[in-house]
This record gives structure tokens, sequence and C-alpha cells, in this order.
């Protein structure tokens, strides 16, 4: 039933539909008296609907599954709560017969799998659901990895996307979160990255691009690539003796260096960044393995995005102005990649980068108890989402795969200090960006040593921004709460009319895909009522 269309669109857009209406009416319900008493409450909500996601997930599969770790990196939006419940939600299913897997190869070939391969397993060594991986073995004794899609996957994802395409048509107009993101170009991102997945002809080409761009680079390789077996449907690649990066009782047995891997790791991240161009969409400890000399190897291109090199030295400005405390070209750097518009309070948004700096750089979070981290990150929190932050499409794969890798990261070198690290790699890519490459020079010296005193330049006005603060919250707060009252009222209108207008469209479906003439003339009815009311609604 699950790999039926219908049911699959259905089951989606009735999940999004609860969650939506739950979250509502809690809100509305509590507004005004939000205490500890309620906030245990509403945790209770998010974690249920969290499990609920991520067993529907884990059932249909797909385009879910892949969501649903898209949203666990989302702190932006998603309570805290609902992130945990999502962590670990990995793309595993069981695998299917392995006839209809060898029956895909040889229609792929065009002919018997023993033409090419004189063994191939018995099981497979990975199953996801848009491809399994298997061992085979080439008639010249050449060890492979063998990748093929699972039949009906693109029947599947296409289903998935059309009930997407509801959800973000749903949010997009009955919710504020219009307001922070870019839900069309969300959805272009969303069908070309997670799409691309479904050509293996175009993995190969971006793996074979990643190895060209970083073929130089020591300690790094990637697998090769078999182009007369590969097709649309089926991946040959090289077979890889070695082990998951987080494996830590791997990296002890052969004697490895935890902290110089993790640097190393770091460094091919920052400098698929650094320069523009594709980087790896998915990071987590499967796609990067990890051989007993400690050569790392990274696999898997299905996912991949792309940065331009305008894009790339907005970001690099970004971690440039971190660095040396210049919060006003962070700020720029930000509206310059469309994620904060125009009249955001930059203050505000600059006191809450400086406050995460700090904490930071003096290991604060670290150190400090859960109840006070937990507090500044809730108010940091808090102020991001008063001011007008958007969330540009073309970054939102980028937060995912920055998110999964700092995880892995971490896993490897819990100490590990990723300023300190890219603090050197930025200012070699600052002075490469002068006149074409020209060497650093003394009017460079002079930039950052003016950047540099920034702090002690804009300390006073600082004092003066400190002690004004509050008043200027105070009515930046009250102007907010009225505009949002007003635009709530009118979003909870809206809301329950397009509810109505989508579920009696779907039971117009239902009653055609059953033939039930009743329930058509019933639902039918409904829907021109709602949408009537829905169109009516300012």
């Amino acid at each position: 039933m699950n790999r039926i269309a219908f049911v699959r669109i259905f089951r989606i857009v009735f999940m999004a539909l609860t969650v939506y209406t739950q979250v509502m009416l809690f809100q509305r319900r509590h507004r005004g008296n939000w205490n500890p008493l309620v906030e245990e409450k509403w945790n209770i909500l998010i974690t249920k609907q969290a499990k609920a996601y991520k067993v529907l997930a884990l059932k249909l599969g797909g385009l879910m599954i892949k969501m649903g770790q898209f949203l666990s990196t989302r702190a932006d939006i998603l309570p805290t709560s609902f992130l945990v419940e999502l962590e670990g939600l990995t793309d595993r299913v069981p695998s299917i017969a392995r006839e209809k897997i060898v029956s895909v190869l040889e229609s792929e070939w065009n002919s018997p799998l023993s033409t090419y391969l004189t063994s191939f397993s018995d099981e497979a060594v990975a199953s996801a659901s848009i491809g399994e991986v298997y061992k085979g073995i080439l008639k010249d004794g050449t060890e492979v990895a063998v990748k093929v899609q699972r039949p009906g996957t693109d029947r599947i994802l296409r289903a998935d996307f059309h009930a997407m395409r509801i959800v973000i048509w749903f949010l997009r107009t009955f919710t504020p979160l219009a307001k922070q993101i870019d839900f069309r170009q969300l959805y272009r991102e969303m069908t070309e990255t997670i799409g691309a997945e479904l050509n293996f002809l175009q993995e190969l080409q971006s793996g074979r691009a990643f190895s060209d761009r970083f073929k130089e680079m020591e300690g790094i390789r990637f697998p090769v690539y078999f182009d007369e077996f590969t097709t649309r449907r089926v991946l040959v690649m090289e077979w890889i003796e070695g082990a998951r990066i987080t494996d830590l009782a791997f990296i002890e047995k052969n004697n490895l260096d935890r902290h110089e891997i993790s640097e190393r790791l770091f460094i091919l991240f920052l400098e698929q960044v650094l320069y523009g161009g594709q980087f790896h969409a998915d990071p987590h400890g499967g796609n990067i393995l990890l051989e007993p000399n400690g050569t790392i190897v990274l696999i898997d291109f299905g996912m991949t995005g792309t940065i331009s090199k305008s894009d790339a030295q907005a970001v690099l400005r970004i971690a440039e102005g971190v660095i040396f405390k210049n919060y006003d070209q962070v700020l720029d750097s930000l509206e310059e990649l469309r994620f904060l518009l125009p009249h955001a309070n930059r203050e505000i948004l600059a006191d809450t980068i400086a406050r995460l700096v700090a904490a930071y750089e003096s290991n604060e979070l670290l150190q400090m108890d859960s109840f006070v981290v937990e507090r500044l990150l809730r108010d940091m929190q808090d102020i991001v989402r008063t001011q007008p932050v958007q969330l540009p499409a073309e970054f939102a794969f980028f937060g995912r795969a920055s998110s999964i890798f700092v995880g892995v990261l971490h896993v490897l070198d819990p100490g590990i200090d990723l300023l300190a690290l890219a603090r050197p790699r930025i200012l070699e890519w600052a002075s490469s960006q002068k006149e074409g490459k020209r060497m650093f020079g003394k009017e460079d010296v002079l930039r950052w040593a003016i950047q540099a005193s920034g702090p002690l330049r804009v300390f006073p006005q600082k004092v003066i921004n400190y002690l004004e603060e509050p008043e200027r919250m105070r009515h930046y707060l009250e102007n907010r709460d009225g505009r949002e009252r007003e635009h709530q009222r009118s979003l909870q209108s809206r809301m329950f009319a397009g509810i109505f207008t989508i579920l009696s469209f779907l039971g117009i479906s239902g009653a055609v895909w059953f033939s039930h003439e009743p329930f058509l003339w019933v639902s039918s009815v409904f829907f021109i009522g709602s949408l009537w009311t829905y169109r009516s609604i300012k």
C-alpha cells in the first residue's frame, strides 16, 4: 500500500497538516500564559510529533527520510526536542530480493550478469531507499562496488515530490515561515539535488570532478569509476577496503592520529567552500571512508550542491569578519547572501553574533552548566527569529551538509577548534583575492591591522548602545507583537479554510479513485465552500 502514489501523497500531506494544526492550536491556547508547565507540555507535544514523523519516514522511505535528515539540522525553525528525536534518522531500509537487483542489472547491461562479472555477492553490503550496493569481481579480477537503483524508485519519488508541492503550497500560503524561506526556490533546489540521485551517470561525473579538483591534496583520494559498466541506474566503482571515518576502534587499531585526520578532513571541506564550485551535500560518516594507512576516501556523490564564486567570497568575508570581530562586515555579507533583509536591526544581530563568538572562544559553551547554555542558545534563537532573516534556498543543503560534517569532526576530535584551523586558510584565501594571487603586501597588513583594531575603535559606541538597548528592544518588541497578532489572526482564518480545502480535495480524489459517488458529492460541496471562504478572507 505504501508504494501506491495516492496513499503516499495522502499520508504525507495529512501528517503535515496535523502537525501544523496541533502547533497552532497549542500556541493559541497558551498565548500570554507561557510558563514552565506549559513549556513541558510543549516539549511533550513536539517530541510526540517528531516520533510520529520518524515512524512514517521509516515506513515510507524515499523523500521522507531525506526531508527528516534535512529538518534535523534546522535549529532556526524547529524546537530542540523535535531535532533530538530526528537525530540518527538514516536512510537504511531492508534490501529487496537479489533476483530483482540482478534483473535491473541485466536490463541495463542488456546482457546476462556473467558477461561482465565473475562474482556477485549473495547479499547487499548497503541498502538505502534509492539504491543497493553489492560487491562484485570483474572478468579481469578487479573488485568493484556495484550500486543498483531499486525498482520503482523514480515512481515513488515522483509521488513524494507531488506531496511536497502540496505541503509547500500550504506553508507558503498559511504560515509566517514564508517570510523566512523562499519555498519555491527551496523546492527547485530540492528536486535538483535529491532528484540527481536518480541518475548514476551524473553521480559518476560529480565523483570525477571532485577527483580532478583535489587530486593534489595529500592523504585524500577518490574511488576509480568504470564508465563502460555504468548506466543511469547502475554505477560501478572501485571497491574500497576501509572503515567509516567515525570508527574510533579502527583508528586506534591502526595507530592513526584522530586530530590529524580531523584537521585534514576539515581542510578538504573548507577547500570546497573557499573557491566556489561543487560541495558534497551528504558528508556523513558512511560516505567518508578511512583506509588502514590513514588515507581519507570520499564516496557517494549522488547529492552535491553548488556555491557560486561570488557567494563563496561572501561566505569567506563572514569568516574573516568573525575572526577579526568586524561584525558590520559579517552583516554586510549576510545581506549580500540574501540571508538578511535590509530592515533588520543590525545592532541586535551584531550583539548576538558577538556573544556567540565570545562564548565559543572562551569555551564557555563547554564549561557552563546546561541551564546557562540552554538559556544563551534560546536567547540567540529568539533574537534571530524576531528579525527579518530568511534562508536562501540554494544554501539549504549547504547548511545541512555543514551541520553533518561538523558532527563527524566532533566525533573524531571533540576538542577541535574550527576557528583556529580556519584562520590561516582564510588569510591565505584573502591574500590570493588581491589583484589575482599576488603576494601579501603592505596594504594587506594595514587592512588586517585596521580590522583587528576594530573592537577597540568601536568600544565607546558599544557602551552607549548597550545602555540604550533595553529601551530600543522594548519599542521594537511592542511594534512587532502588534503586527504579529494581526497577521496571525488572518493566517489562522485562512489556515482553517485552507485545511478544509485540501482535505475536501483529497476526499474528491479518494472518491474518484474508489468510485464512491455519494462521498464525491459531499466532498465537492465542502471543497467549493471552503475554497470560496479562503478566497474571501483578506
